[in-house]
């Protein structure tokens, strides 16, 4: 019976390896001409997003997709491109998109400073409102006297009342 059990055991931890392996993709793996070309490829490969994932750069993404980009972008940069006219080729291609900085343009300027706009229009919204508040108390609460005299009068009124 012990040994039935170690066999069904030992199948199910042999299934799982080989699942696993089976499942392994392969790593793509580029010779570069020198360390910059290398460096190059790492940021530019960070700085672009695969355009199948939503939010993953070409470097984390294994969509076949993002495969496809990282090969273009090898060949450009072994052509001997720019960063730039890599940048601009790919946006031509996919759009702003593809950038995770995408460039201040009249598309992007909502993007890029609408947040701190609002920001401080929500701080205007909550001085203006409590500016109002102190106001409106000091409407209701105001008889013209200061205020140290108006509390040394409703103490002694108070007083008076229990004596």
């Amino acid at each position: 019976m012990l040994t039935r059990i170690l066999g069904i055991c030992f199948l199910i931890i042999a299934n799982f390896i080989v699942i696993n392996i089976v499942k392994a993709s392969p790593v793509e793996t580029f010779e570069f001409q020198d360390e910059v070309t290398k460096v190059r490829f790492q940021a530019l490969s960070k700085e672009l997003r695969c355009p199948k994932c939503q939010n993953q750069n070409l470097a984390d993404s294994n969509s076949t997709v993002a495969s496809a980009l990282r090969l273009d972008l090898y060949n450009l940069l072994i052509e001997g491109r720019s960063d730039a006219e890599i940048i601009d080729l790919m946006v031509g291609r996919y759009g702003e998109f593809v950038l995770y900085r995408p460039r201040v343009s009249s598309v992007t300027y909502i993007l890029w400073f609408g947040p701190p706009r609002i920001i401080d229009l929500n701080r205007c919204a909550c001085r203006n409102s409590d500016i109002k508040k102190k106001t409106s108390n000091e409407r209701k609460y105001s008889t013209g006297q200061p205020t140290t005299r108006k509390i040394k009068t409703t103490i002694t009124t108070r007083a008076i009342r229990y004596i």
